[in-house]
């Protein structure tokens, strides 16, 4: 487990690095919502499309891929979809309870893809980020409306920004410079290198920056709900599901860290602006960011 250990170590070491400027409120004002501006906006996809751009993405078993992965979120958005009564959630809680338990956190998934198996598993993990993330957006937006928390205004705001979503943009233009043998000519790829490779740094400490531990206090059959299937379930079959589809090993590991990933701190501005539980989404947050310090390893440790 050392090289687990080695590999994921110092990304947790920046996002508690994270959690204490975000404490002591440093540097002040409106700086680290802007810089997660900067990261989500240029810095990250930046990352995707040198990644997509120059990757041989043909060693990637794409479809193998797509279902082990998508495969076990759509259907466990179906099985929540069924059990929202069940569980006795109202439409904001649901909506919260949903993103909790679906939604990842790219940053954390890609770091850690790339420390383990280096730009072998960063190509991997960029595929997995452009098969994983409109669907997940997708079914995200989706949930809202069938929890009818969205007005008119909503509901066409909400799709103008799935359209938009900077994400979903990079990852295409990285496929099509790639499936065009376009490339990144020149010196735009070294300077897209550039950008791309500051965005996990700072994107992993503005994910402490984002954590909120007073709401770790709430504690309720939505939290449980949505921890056990994000961090015990969703890996568990994942896992199941890469040996029967006879993955190599990098796809192998990279499928159960995303599998296993908390969910985003974008979450939080989704339920903030759509009429989901934003407390509940603070809580979903911050939890599942400081146990996936320790599921995670034991998962990876299950593949050898």
């Amino acid at each position: 487990m050392t090289g687990v250990d080695d590999a994921l170590g110092p990304l947790f070491l920046l996002i508690l690095l994270g959690a204490v400027l975000g404490w002591r409120r440093w540097p002040g004002g409106d700086f680290w919502p802007r810089m997660e501006g900067v990261i989500y906006y240029l810095l990250f996809p930046a990352m995707l499309v040198s990644t997509l751009a120059t990757a041989n993405v043909d060693d990637v078993p794409l479809g193998r891929l797509a279902i082990a992965l998508l495969g076990v979120m759509i259907g466990f958005a179906l099985l929540l979809w069924r059990s929202q009564h069940w569980l006795g959630l109202d439409g904001a809680t649901f909506t919260s309870v949903f993103q909790g338990a679906l939604r990842f956190n790219t940053y954390v998934g890609v770091a850690g893809a790339a420390a383990i198996h280096g730009s072998s598993g960063a190509t991997v993990a960029a595929v997995a980020v452009a098969l994983m993330v409109p669907v997940v957006n997708i079914l995200c937006v989706a949930s809202f409306i069938a929890a009818g928390t969205l007005g008119r205004a909503g509901l066409g705001r909400s799709l103008l920004a799935l359209i938009r979503n900077p994400l979903i943009l990079a990852c295409v233009l990285g496929i099509v410079l790639n499936l065009t043998g376009t490339g990144l000519p020149g010196w735009s790829g070294r300077a897209i290198d550039l950008l791309g490779d500051a965005a996990l740094p700072l994107g992993l400490v503005a994910v402490g920056v984002a954590l909120r531990p007073h709401s770790l206090m709430r504690q309720d059959r939505g939290v449980w709900t949505a921890n056990l299937i994000k961090l015990v379930l969703t890996p568990a079959l994942v896992l199941g599901l890469t040996f029967l589809l006879r993955l190599d090993p990098v796809s192998r590991d990279v499928a159960l860290l995303f599998a296993a990933l908390p969910t985003a701190t974008s979450a939080y501005i989704l339920a903030r602006q759509l009429g989901g539980d934003a407390d509940l989404m603070a809580a979903l947050i911050t939890g599942q960011t400081l146990l996936a310090m320790i599921t995670l390893p034991i998962w990876l440790l299950l593949t050898g």
